[in-house]
């Protein structure tokens, strides 16, 4: 007995062992502060203002909140149990690693402030970041007042998941208002199949030609659309941003407010006015607009918690790296392959066998494709629409349809990277063209080319202009003809003939248009008029770089933008000539087994040259003997002296090896080689 502890010995321990965790709880409390700041506040801020990004992946309510509980609970959780293991070894080891935490989470914390507030990146900031971080740590060991304010902070974590639930643009996707609007009544008998198709970011002045028509070498599947419809040529956007720019082409009012594109905001729109009468096969990509009681929407792969947590994980990366991010949010919207969706669809081989639509077949868009075998007739009036992201970036495809791989880092800002994008952009155009050649094939085999309301457009343009590139207000300042103007192509039931009409259209007038061609009486009131109705007195035009701010453009049809010339070199031989340096290649195993079937050409080739070589040197790019491409060379930027050059036809490759050469070409016109490193 007198070996057993005394009562007030047992007490002592109890008092320590409730004191301990009362210690531990505090750590916890600490730790959630920081990682609540560090992780859980900026990815739901992102997170909240990008409702398209759970619109585009079809996330459901559950499937939100469970990846809002991981972000707010997880690394809490997982800091914590390391802080508790390092307490089977001691105290002293506890406290340690304790302080060793929170100098970690203050130095993370510290790259964000300091991406934010100045202009260290890369190393530097690091640097900065880790004497704040053991400063920091300093403090927490030091004075008790800094963990007392941590503990008060660990409730962030819970003030953050309320906001973006409750309070954050993507509050309404996981917490629905209300089912859609009134469906519209019909005015006629005569109810026609509608076909309505959107494509992204699409100016209207890529697709002209030099005598002001559509390009019908390039593009001629667009001519041969524009020779059978009505080309409204004075067609404008509303908005450069997808979120606000689509709604208002589907309820026929101007943005007046910073909503999430989801039906709870836009309760009456195009999908709820058809419902009552039409079928509708609606495709959406970064809208919700079409509510569940109107559109079934099919399961695709790229759904689904895992790839939620797969794509915040990225987005996680990107807000705490020390460098600052190139990736436009948009961006991360890619459209699935056929082979990714699971889409077996046996193709017909179109008449150009250049296209190889069956060999390419991974390589179309499954959404397109989904759309494509929707396009049938039927016993009921049917709405079918697709929202395409294309010729949106990222540009991976070239017009015969192949893909190929570019660095993610690309600027498209300054010499030579503009000329890149824009060239980027028009092979994927060309891509674009062949699905809607594709489309027009389908509609003519399926005889509801002859029956039915066709719609073909885009939400918005962007801006290749220097200095003003993208969709913002620079660019409409600068560049409205290409931010604002679009193709708009409507072919109504029964035309044979192509016109155009030169009315100032602006895309609040693409719903009242539909429901008239339809026979269909609109609910409410909208913005728009019909093209049925008298054209718009007033020459002005508004475009929407915020809701409820409308920003006047002026002018009319935009007059063509100069071709890009080609370089006098290109398609010419060339063989072995004096040596001119060395250059470092990226990509170069593309080179060494290229399969043209596979759909995958190293198109892109880009690298960096000796700093020693002036900027606006042109750099001969030859395939295989011949110059494919004429670049110039860039100025430096932190990534080096950098080139890039896209090949955008594939006819310069061959299957199998291939040779890649390149060429400093002289002011006189001659060529030195460059040793390839």
């Amino acid at each position: 007995m007198a070996d057993r502890p005394g009562t007030a010995q047992r007490t002592r321990r109890w008092r320590w062992g409730w004191g301990g965790w009362r210690a531990e709880v505090g750590r916890l409390l600490e730790v959630a502060a920081l990682l609540g700041l560090v992780i859980t506040q900026p990815l739901l801020d992102v997170l909240g203002r990008s409702p398209d990004f759970f619109l585009f992946h079809r996330a459901d309510r559950r499937e939100i909140l469970l990846l809002v509980a991981l972000v707010a609970v997880l690394p809490t959780v997982a800091v914590g149990l390391l802080g508790l293991a390092s307490g089977l070894l001691g105290p002293t080891v506890r406290a340690g690693t304790h302080t060793l935490l929170v100098g970690l989470l203050v130095a993370a914390l510290a790259v964000q402030v300091g991406r934010q507030l100045t202009p260290l990146r890369g190393v530097p900031l690091l640097l900065v970041a880790g004497v704040a971080g053991a400063v920091g740590a300093y403090a927490h060991r030091r004075w008790r007042a800094a963990g007392r304010v941590l503990r008060v902070a660990g409730v962030g974590p819970l003030i953050f998941v309320g906001l973006f639930l409750f309070a954050s643009p993507t509050a309404p996707v996981v917490l629905p208002r209300g089912d859609g609007g009134a469906a519209g009544t019909a005015t006629g008998n005569r109810h026609p199949p509608v076909v309505l198709l959107v494509l992204d970011e699409l100016p209207l002045v890529s697709l002209l030609g030099p005598d002001g028509g559509i390009d019908a070498q390039r593009f001629p599947h667009f001519a041969e659309l524009a020779a059978a419809s009505t080309w409204y040529r004075n067609a404008t956007g509303v908005s450069g941003w997808t979120p606000y720019a689509l709604p208002a082409m589907l309820t026929g009012r101007y943005p007046a407010q910073p909503y999430a594109p989801h039906y709870s905001h836009y309760p009456d729109n195009l999908f709820t006015a058809f419902g009552g009468l039409y079928d509708i096969r609606a495709e959406e990509s970064i809208t919700r607009l079409c509510p569940p009681s109107r559109c079934e929407q099919p399961v695709m792969p790229e759904q689904g918690l895992g790839v939620l947590v797969r794509e915040t994980g990225q987005l996680l990366r990107q807000v705490t790296a020390p460098q600052d991010s190139r990736i436009d949010p948009e961006n991360s919207y890619r459209e699935r392959t056929a082979e990714e969706a699971g889409i077996d669809a046996a193709e017909p081989v179109p008449d150009d066998p250049k296209f190889r639509w069956d060999s390419l077949n991974v390589n179309q868009p499954a959404r397109f494709t989904s759309f494509l075998n929707g396009l049938t007739p039927a016993p009921r009036p049917t709405l079918h629409f697709l929202h395409l992201l294309m010729p949106h970036s990222p540009w991976a495809y070239l017009p015969s349809g192949a893909r190929y791989e570019a660095p993610e880092e690309f600027p498209n800002e300054g010499d030579g990277w503009v000329d890149l994008a824009r060239a980027r952009h028009l092979a994927q155009l060309g891509y674009t063209d062949r699905l809607i050649g594709e489309t027009l094939r389908t509609l003519r085999e399926t005889g509801l080319w002859d029956q039915a309301l066709v719609v073909v457009t885009a939400d918005h343009g962007v801006s290749f202009t220097k200095g003003a590139q993208g969709r913002g207000m620079d660019a409409i300042r600068a560049a409205a003809d290409e931010v604002a103007w679009v193709p708009t192509f409507v072919k109504t039931p029964g035309q044979r003939a192509g016109r155009v009409d030169d009315r100032n259209w602006e895309h609040v007038d693409l719903l009242p248009t539909i429901a008239d061609e339809a026979a269909i009486s609109l609910p409410w009131r909208v913005d728009g008029r019909s093209a049925r109705q008298a054209p718009r007195t007033e020459p002005g035009k508004v475009f929407y770089d915020r809701p409820a701010e409308p920003t006047p453009i002026g002018g009319g049809v935009p007059d063509p933008l100069p071709s890009p010339a080609l370089h006098p070199l290109v398609g010419t031989a060339v063989a072995d000539a004096a040596p001119g340096g060395t250059v470092r290649i990226g990509g170069q195993d593309g080179f060494r087994a290229v399969d043209p079937d596979s759909g995958q050409l190293p198109a892109l080739i880009w690298g960096t040259l000796p700093e020693q070589v002036p900027d606006g040197t042109l750099l001969a790019v030859a395939v295989n003997g011949t110059v494919a491409s004429v670049v110039p060379v860039v100025a430096p930027d932190p990534a080096g002296r950098r080139f890039a050059a896209l090949i955008a036809d594939d006819r310069f490759f061959r299957a199998g090896a291939n040779r890649l050469d390149l060429y400093l070409v002289e002011p006189a016109g001659g060529l030195r080689q460059l040793t390839i490193s």
